[in-house]
């Protein structure tokens, strides 16, 4: 497939923008240099002005210039100079259980370009066959292009370290999934698309260690480089996933975001999260919901996703196995995790609850409140955002918040204990709810907010797109003009599905 030619790259007046393109010095051993297959008659879908912007450095009207030819870009049918389209080759574990080779079956990475915050990698999804498609088509369908688009957007704007993404473009080309559906692209933009999975395709598939020495310390010199100055630099790395990885779960749980498909090569070395597919966002609270239509054993559940995390990176310090002095060492690099999570979650839920201080009874007020929720099905996000006004007077009117819970007794007893643990802090109800406010969203990517968007688009309506991600990007704001985005979910949003192939 390498010995096709690549689409044309654009003549006429470029980008300015610097190339770097470190990951393909790496080898061939590494991915294979293929032409993308693009979408004919393309057409925008929707652009993240503020991706363009803070990734890239572009200027705001850059999807316009006829000169750069972006539609025709990151469609898949042009190249600006210097770009190389490849497909990287990785292994993982899929629902726990070992796939062999994997790799980027309907992704091609463009570039990596010097962007405001340092290089940023750029990836066309949905760009046709590659040699890792394995029975796939290669495409990705507007439905899941838009979802990706959006929630990579919103996640950013909720503070949780995430890939992001660039633009989608569309085109008729029929695309069969359950039913025929029109393909689309989406383009991401990350520091590194590099995955657990990589590391283990090195150790485990192609048996190839001093290709995972050079990519252990391609990772190291490109993104971690206060890891070479430890005393064991591959177990630093290792460290430092584990640490990236556990803050990453503390957001995840904190905002209530349930990814669905946490296999290993759906998992940053960065600790970003990577890859929507089948994720979703908690409406009424259940620690044991699942996301993924296709995850029959409930392997993924939100409440499993921390501990899956750390399965997850066992795997990952088994990958690394040849490069570390042994299993003891390997250990002490994934310990950091067993003490971090916690603390970082309990940190977050705290400051959910608008909490300042720190007390050693503070768990059991957090799990007294997620087990009334729990058991009154309360809505996850709005019940947050409703205690940003919760009085501490006595009398004071708390209906806003209380009406949420059925069992109003035994959210009365827990509200009495909460606020008593604010008065002990002399806590300032004004200044607390402003607090509050910042760290619970008010508008998160409810499945049923996605599915209107997606079908407006697939009839020709793209505006809902751009405005649902123009709230999507101010989710702690109040925003009254756009107020129904933050209402309770429609009863028909419960029959919603989504799975690997979302």
């Amino acid at each position: 497939m390498s010995a096709v030619p690549l689409p044309p790259a654009v003549s006429a007046e470029p980008p300015p923008l610097r190339v770097r393109n470190r990951f393909a010095s790496l080898g061939p051993s590494f991915f294979t240099e293929l032409p993308a297959q693009g979408l004919p008659d393309p057409h925008w879908v929707a652009v993240s002005q503020a991706c363009a912007r803070d990734e890239l450095g572009l200027p705001d009207d850059w999807a316009e210039r006829e000169s750069w030819q972006a539609l025709q870009v990151f469609s898949g049918n042009a190249l600006w100079p210097g770009m190389r389209p490849l497909a990287s080759v990785y292994s993982g574990h899929q629902f726990g259980v070992w796939a062999g080779q994997l790799g980027d079956g309907r992704a091609l990475w463009l570039a990596e370009l010097e962007g405001p915050q340092g290089p940023r990698e750029v990836q066309i999804k949905g760009s046709g066959l590659t040699p890792y498609s394995r029975m796939g088509d290669g495409k990705a369908v507007l439905r899941s292009s838009i979802r990706e688009f959006l929630c990579s957007e919103a996640m950013h704007a909720l503070g949780v370290p995430t890939t992001r993404a660039l633009c989608v473009t569309g085109s008729p080309q029929p695309v069969r999934r359950e039913t025929i559906e029109t393909a689309a692209v989406c383009t991401r933009v990350a520091p590194s698309f590099i995955r657990f999975g990589h590391f283990e395709h090195f150790t485990h598939t192609a048996e190839d260690i001093e290709a995972l020495r050079r990519l252990a310390d391609f990772v190291i010199d490109a993104h971690l480089p206060e890891c070479r100055d430890a005393a064991q630099p591959h177990a630093a790395l290792l460290e430092t996933a584990a640490r990236r990885t556990a803050e990453l779960m503390a957001h995840w749980q904190a905002v209530g975001f349930c990814h669905g498909v946490m296999n290993t090569d759906n998992m940053s070395i960065l600790g970003l999260t990577i890859d929507y597919g089948p994720f979703g966002f908690l409406d009424a609270f259940d620690p044991g919901h699942v996301c993924n239509h296709s995850d029959h054993q409930g392997r993924y559940a939100f409440a499993r996703q921390p501990n899956v995390a750390f399965w997850n990176l066992h795997a990952l310090a088994q990958a690394l196995m040849p490069l570390l002095s042994d299993a003891d060492e390997a250990q002490a690099a994934l310990e950091p995790y067993r003490t971090l999570f916690p603390r970082a979650l309990e940190a977050r839920m705290r400051a959910k609850l608008g909490l300042a201080t720190e007390r050693d009874d503070d768990r059991e007020l957090i799990d007294g409140l997620l087990k009334r929720m729990a058991e009154d099905h309360t809505d996850f996000s709005i019940a947050f955002r409703a205690l940003s006004s919760f009085g501490t007077a006595d009398g004071a009117d708390n209906r806003t918040v209380r009406d949420l819970f059925l069992d109003r007794e035994a959210f009365d007893a827990w509200a009495a204990r909460y606020r008593d643990r604010l008065r002990a802090e002399h806590s300032d109800d004004a200044a607390r709810a402003l607090a509050m406010k910042r760290v619970n969203p008010k508008y998160i990517l409810r499945n049923h907010l996605a599915q209107e968007a997606i079908h407006r688009a697939q009839n020709g309506d793209f505006t809902e797109v751009q405005r649902l991600l123009k709230v999507l990007q101010r989710p702690y704001d109040e925003q009254p003009e756009h107020e129904a985005y933050a209402a309770f979910p429609p009863d028909w949003a419960q029959h919603i599905e989504v799975s690997c192939s979302s």
